[in-house]
């Protein structure tokens, strides 16, 4: 197949880019051909979802506008792989693309689903939304704080999600991760028949035939993540000295990521006398050997996480976490094998404490957990994700009129 993967990111970002990182060598060695439209122009000093040996065929919207139509079709896909475009105009390009190509979706996020895309309401307390999108968002958008408070942006942002909620019909097939996200596309008008749970695979190939060793856990907690006020760091920093006290030992905490929130958090970790570093944005390597030095990854979205990829990552180096308990997390961190959960009905740092405590206290039952999260991630196999998203492809191109007879190659 020729596949045509759009994208809003060509630099490595978060889990959508993390994704394709992984899937576009696993498709090239399947004998496919892959192009990449992305849109906002590659940051040069950053890591990149493909690596220069694949000599992918790309096209950035940033750099050749309406330009870039001609330039596709030139190249002719067979399907279009989409992963959300973002950017100004990003609707007239997806309206295109649904236009002139058989298109698959993979829905990341809760875009069209949401008015905000955040399914999470902040006041009176925080919670996860479960209502369908529709005309009550915009009456509870201000009552629940779903939002900003400038009236233009809410609508704007609206009209937006209601567009690709609109959509979702016209894509030939829409591929979730978890048992939470394919739920929310069936109550917001996805046909059954068009929707197809593909949980995310392990990235990095880095799950070994043997389990790692885990050593008797000292206190080391890992935070990987964009610093955003729904990742929960917040959270876990007060959450840090409650679960210390508890245990009768200090925690340490390393925070490997950025964003609007890093200020704010390197405030209240100096304030609550929490032994936090802050490592800002790391590349996969430093990354993975942070998860091999931490005891225990905390994962403590407030928001109803569509999956939870870094989760997987490290379950591969023996690495258990802690998280809240929404959304799709639950579909790879199973309470007292991989890990732990903390009730999120509202979520609190003391919930999440008592997590901790139970992750850390007994050195017999944190090893069990190490193992466990191993033993769980492989469950998470690429040619497991490739072997299920080949015939939805496929199946797109032949209801399109276009196919051309296509062989995979025998998984081994």
């Amino acid at each position: 197949m020729r596949i045509l993967i759009a994208t809003a990111q060509r630099s490595l970002v978060g889990g959508v880019e993390k994704y394709l990182q992984a899937v576009i060598p696993a498709l090239l060695d399947r004998s496919h051909e892959i192009g990449l439209l992305y849109e906002e122009r590659l940051d040069p000093s950053a890591e990149r979802i493909d690596s220069t040996s694949a000599g992918l065929q790309t096209w950035c919207v940033a750099e050749l506008g309406a330009m870039i139509l001609d330039r596709v079709a030139e190249w002719r896909p067979d399907v279009v792989y989409s992963h959300g475009l973002h950017g100004p105009g990003c609707h007239v390009l997806e309206s295109a693309l649904l236009a002139s190509y058989p298109n698959v979706l993979y829905a990341h996020n809760l875009d069209a689903t949401c008015a905000t895309g955040r399914k999470y309401y902040a006041f009176p307390e925080p919670q996860c939304c479960s209502r369908k999108l529709g005309a009550m968002c915009l009456v509870l958008h201000y009552p629940r704080r779903c939002g900003g408070l400038h009236p233009r942006t809410m609508w704007r942002r609206y009209r937006r999600h209601q567009q690709l909620n609109a959509q979702l019909t016209r894509y030939r097939a829409v591929l979730v991760a978890s048992q939470y996200m394919h739920q929310e596309f069936l109550r917001n008008g996805v046909n059954p028949q068009q929707l197809h749970l593909a949980p995310l695979p392990c990235t990095d190939s880095i799950l070994g035939d043997a389990a790692p060793v885990r050593r008797a856990p000292e206190g080391r907690i890992l935070f990987v993540g964009r610093l955003t006020d729904l990742k929960g760091a917040a959270y876990l920093v007060r959450a840090i000295p409650k679960a210390a006290e508890k245990l009768g030992r200090p925690l340490t905490l390393t925070v490997a990521g950025d964003g609007p929130e890093r200020a704010k958090l390197e405030r209240l970790g100096r304030h609550r006398g929490v032994s936090v570093k802050f490592t800002g944005w790391v590349r996969t390597q430093k990354k993975l050997d942070l998860m091999r030095q931490a005891d225990l990854l905390a994962v403590p979205s407030l928001w109803p996480e569509p999956f939870g990829l870094v989760g997987i990552e490290a379950g591969c180096l023996g690495l258990p976490a802690v998280a809240f308990a929404v959304g799709g997390i639950s579909d790879w961190l199973i309470p007292g094998e991989s890990g732990e959960l903390a009730p999120s009905d509202p979520p609190t740092p003391d919930k999440l404490a008592d997590a901790i405590v139970r992750s850390l206290a007994d050195p017999a039952h944190h090893a069990r957990l190490c193992l466990g999260a191993w033993k769980n991630a492989g469950r998470f196999k690429m040619e497991d994700h490739i072997a299920r998203l080949e015939p939805i492809l496929s199946a797109a191109i032949a209801r399109s009129g276009l196919a051309r007879e296509l062989t995979f190659p025998v998984l081994g």
